[in-house]
């Protein structure tokens, strides 16, 4: 049983954070100088970032509607979900079924401040502070248990986050998809990408990178294989795991991720 972990709810402006760096790929407005400056020399190395980023936040909403429209699901739980921006989770599954219910966790106290005030008016979608690692607080929490039916289907997500924290045998990525996945119903399904890269220096630079620039709050730039392996007992669905701006795409034109640094590599399983 992994021990909750206690989270300042202090903003440190000077430290670069993957949240505030994703929301200024985004063209968001709640980032620091520290956060562009750290997205600037990233860049450096890895240009197709913010191409990345955009196709990765496209991919999210795809796929939430697919599970709404196509799947049925009307339960969602973010995990890692971020900065507020245009067409969140809660947005795009309430505008297909407006009694969909959606529980963001994330552990920078910026998210937190601007979730609730975001969602303040709507009574269906609540932000919990909290680690994503931290399974047992985050469905003890009043909110989950007040949005969420675990003896129905719940869509869980892990939308380009694992790579924010370090392998572990108790709080690693198969570690935490492995305690959230036993608590739910056969029928329920988790979304899981993260940032891959079949280059070794690439892989090295840019978890050296962020590793230094967040002050050991990040993981590692992993292999398509690791992220295989997040899928093991699931039924994944098609078109498979993939590059994501290559699932499901809404048409033949939409954005493709053209350069191979490193891509956003996922996709969408069926607990059985």
């Amino acid at each position: 049983m992994q021990a909750d972990k206690q989270l300042s709810t202090e903003i440190d402006a000077n430290v670069p954070t993957a949240a505030r760096m994703y929301d200024y790929y985004l063209g968001g407005k709640d980032n620091y100088a520290a956060d562009r400056a750290a997205v600037g020399e990233l860049d450096k190395v890895v240009p197709s970032t913010r191409r990345l980023a955009l196709n990765n936040r496209r991919f999210l909403q795809r796929v939430v509607r697919t599970l709404v429209q196509d799947y049925g699901i009307r339960q969602f739980l973010d995990h890692g979900s971020g900065l507020p921006t245009q067409d969140n989770v809660h947005q795009v599954a309430q505008r297909v079924a407006p009694d969909a219910r959606v529980v963001y966790v994330d552990n920078d106290p910026m998210v937190l401040v601007h979730g609730r005030a975001l969602l303040e008016q709507n009574d269906r979608t609540a932000v919990i502070h909290a680690d994503m690692r931290s399974t047992d607080e985050i469905f003890s929490h009043p909110e989950t248990q007040r949005l969420i039916d675990l003896s129905q289907p719940v869509a869980v997500l892990f939308n380009s986050v694992f790579h924010c924290i370090p392998d572990s045998d108790t709080d690693g990525p198969q570690a935490v998809i492995k305690r959230v996945t036993e608590r739910l119903v056969p029928g329920s399904y988790a979304v899981m990408c993260q940032l891959v890269s079949e280059k070794a220096e690439v892989r090295e630079f840019v978890t050296d990178f962020m590793n230094q620039a967040t002050q050991g709050n990040w993981g590692r730039v992993r292999e398509p294989r690791d992220v295989e392996a997040y899928f093991e007992g699931m039924d994944v669905l098609e078109p498979g795991l993939v590059e994501v701006s290559t699932w499901r795409p809404d048409s033949e034109v939409a954005p493709r991720q053209l350069t191979d640094e490193w891509i956003e590599f996922g996709g969408l399983g069926r607990i059985r």
